[in-house]
């Protein structure tokens, strides 16, 4: 409506016109109107867009109807307040008493045409409770409108349920109590055309409805926020300074730290901001501004291939101590990890110091840098007992270094074993290992009943040193795997990854139980420096070699910072990572403080060039500034809820995850395709 003085249009929007009431009282015409009916309106007055309505009459005392959907929605904007929530409710309830309670409908069950039961679960839909509903009065007939997983608002009376002949003193509050329907308010509608049942499987695309029909995923976003409490109080509560949480941005520059970043295109012709790998930098330059402690629930961004525990963005726990060493954040951490599981888990809180474990024993022993020790199976060498034409048989490397790791049989039974492993190396988890050009592994199944105990291609010499070494056990296997004859380096060997993979086959087909408790342990004394590869960018340098953790890492000894004159690959880094079960929940460094020693491991030992050595001038500043020794360290957040809780992804238990396949966010579409107004704006160009 639109009024002027004494004048009321009625405006149609179907053609931009509008009939007058003036027209039938005569009041004087505008004369930039045309008539109709004495008076209309501007035709200019709606657009087209919005005409819905056309009247072809005169509308005086007539309004236009109100759509359905907007009276429904009327009904739920002004809707009644909760007087509990479930928890309280169930608590403290009194029979008599007029409650409101908030929650969703369950399926109703229709005993007669005047009697209904229907289930209302709370907000959080851990609690609910029944709701009795009698042909007395209108909410009845509200109720059997209703779908169920509809929000709604009921009132009603509360009142005991009849008690059962199998009912106990001890049975929970919410089958001691049910409410009589005084009325209720339906808040949205949940459609029929979207199946919900126990069974129902959710695609990703529709992830609100996997989280809504799976209680274990929720209660995993439950869990997740009670560890960031529990971290978080640890932090600020036993440290002294305590540590102070701080927000670093998020818009950072293009630095070579050595992972793959996601660049932001500005409206500034070839400018762009790059998502930060990590706060590294930032926080580095807090222990030079003051600040003693520092930690955050950082966001991390890296452009790398996916896998169950990697995300493209992620969430680390990161923090920073000044005058401190490496010793210091390990104290520090094995504090939160004590904290959160005396807390938060059934299992024991891990005692004392962490056992600490040298990489290049990690790495012999095992053949990883984040071994899981709890199932031994522990890596031997073995090429110097093995004869040449047997190590000719597996490998055709020239001089190989073979090594050896036994599989114990729980059953003594060496057909069951071999079964086991013909079906291991015949499914997708061997294949890489039969594919290996190296060499396929060499299998044995130790048999007490053959020849040299079904050792014959060792030879007698060799088969008594091999039985001396693994003490191998009627049934047992014995794996052999050729390597190149060079210094460890990276994450693991091909006889690592192949203990890895045998283990989790063995577990997931029976052959072996699934191993338990949380082995704690710190994996250290990296190298300082690793050979560069192709597939991971490194830090960009001339040198043929890259920072193992990143380029602001310490030496760990006065001895090692004398090989980076003389041979840099073979100093050793203050680098420390936390491994538990065979992940790796983080790492941390004590870092060079010193921007004359900085500047020289970026310049003269990498080999930047320049205009790279130049993006890192503000932490130089920073660092020349008298900045304190200093160290640190990131949890990976994501990994961390995630081994606490068992899964095997760190999917479970982020609300809103990115698909295994190119990092996409299935539901809302994202990455999208840029428009050419985008591409414009942003002064970019596709190439083909």
């Amino acid at each position: 409506m639109v009024r002027w003085r004494n004048l009321q249009l009625v405006i149609l929007p179907d053609n931009g016109r509008c009939f007058c009431e003036a027209a039938r009282t005569g009041a004087p015409k505008f004369a930039n109107w045309d008539c109709l009916e004495g008076f209309s309106c501007p035709r200019r007055v709606l657009p087209a867009a919005t005409r819905r309505f056309h009247r072809p009459t005169c509308l005086r005392d007539q309004r236009a109807e109100v759509p359905s959907f907007l009276e429904t929605y009327k009904q739920a904007v002004e809707f009644p307040p909760a007087t509990h929530d479930f928890e309280t409710f169930l608590a403290r309830a009194e029979p008599n008493t007029e409650v409101v309670l908030h929650g969703y409908l369950g399926p109703r069950a229709d005993l007669s045409k005047k009697l209904s039961f229907v289930k209302l679960t709370d907000p959080t839909m851990k609690y609910s409770l029944q709701v009795v509903a009698f042909a007395k009065n209108d909410a009845f007939e509200k109720l059997k409108a209703l779908n169920a997983n509809s929000p709604v608002a009921v009132r009603g009376t509360v009142q005991k349920k009849k008690a059962k002949a199998s009912d106990t003193a001890d049975q929970p509050a919410e089958d001691m109590w049910e409410l009589a329907l005084e009325d209720i308010n339906a808040l949205n509608d949940f459609p029929k055309d979207i199946i919900m049942t126990p069974e129902t499987v959710f695609a990703p695309e529709q992830r609100y409805l996997q989280l809504r029909s799976d209680a274990e995923l929720r209660e995993a976003l439950r869990f997740r926020a009670q560890v960031r409490n529990v971290c978080k109080k640890e932090l600020e509560e036993n440290s002294q300074p305590p540590f102070v949480e701080i927000e670093t941005p998020l818009l950072f520059k293009s630095t070579p730290e050595g992972a793959r970043e996601f660049l932001v295109p500005t409206r500034r012709p070839g400018l762009a901001y790059a998502l930060p790998q990590s706060p590294q930098q930032y926080k580095q330059i807090l222990m030079a501004s003051g600040l003693p402690r520092y930690f955050q629930f950082a966001r991390c961004f890296r452009d790398e291939d996916l896998r169950a525990d990697r995300q493209p963005e992620f969430t680390q726990l990161d923090l920073e101590m000044s005058f401190a060493k490496g010793e210091d954040v390990m104290r520090t951490i094995e504090g939160v990890i004590r904290r959160l599981w005396s807390t938060l888990m059934k299992d024991p809180a891990p005692e004392g110091p962490f056992r600490r474990l040298p990489y290049q024993e990690a790495m012999a022993r095992y053949g990883s840098d984040k071994p899981d020790t709890r199932y031994g199976m522990e890596i031997i060498r073995l090429d110097h007992a093995l004869p040449v034409d047997l190590v000719n048989k597996i490998s055709g490397l020239q001089d190989p270094i073979v090594e050896a790791f036994k599989v114990e049989s729980n059953e003594n039974d060496p057909a069951e074993t071999g079964q086991f492993i013909a079906q291991f190396l015949d499914s997708p988890a061997g294949a890489p290992f039969n594919n290996n050009p190296d060499g396929g592994p060499g299998v044995f199944v130790y048999n007490g009943k053959q020849p040299l105990c079904g050792l014959q291609p060792f030879g007698f010499e060799a088969a008594e040193q091999v039985e001396e070494i693994l003490e191998p056990d009627h049934g047992d296997l014995i794996i052999l795997q050729a390597r190149p004859r060079a210094p460890f380096s990276g994450g693991s060997t091909p006889i690592g990854d192949l203990r890895r993979a045998l283990h989790a086959f063995a577990v997931s087909t029976g052959f072996k139980p699934a191993p338990t408790g949380f082995d704690f342990m710190w994996v250290v004394d990296f190298p300082l420096f690793s050979p560069s590869s192709d597939s991971e960018p490194g830090q960009g340098g001339a040198a043929g070699i890259a920072s193992t953790h990143h380029p602001f890492t310490a030496p760990k000894t006065a001895a090692d910072v004398d090989m980076l004159l003389s041979d840099p690959t073979q100093a050793v880094a203050d680098h420390y990572d936390l491994v538990v079960n065979g992940v790796e929940l983080g790492g941390g460094s004590r870092r060079i403080h010193d921007a004359a020693v900085q500047e020289f491991i970026l310049r003269d030992i990498l080999k930047m060039p320049a205009e790279r050595l130049a993006d890192f001038s503000h932490l130089l500043d920073a660092l020349r500034a008298g900045c304190p020794p200093h160290a640190g360290l990131a949890l990976g957040f994501d990994r961390l809820v995630a081994v606490m809780l068992g899964k095997e992804s760190v999917r479970d238990v982020i609300a809103f995850p990115k698909t295994g396949k190119g990092g996409d966010d299935a539901m809302v579409r994202a990455p999208s395709p840029m428009t050419a107004e985008a591409l414009e704006t942003y002064h970019l160009r596709l190439r083909e």
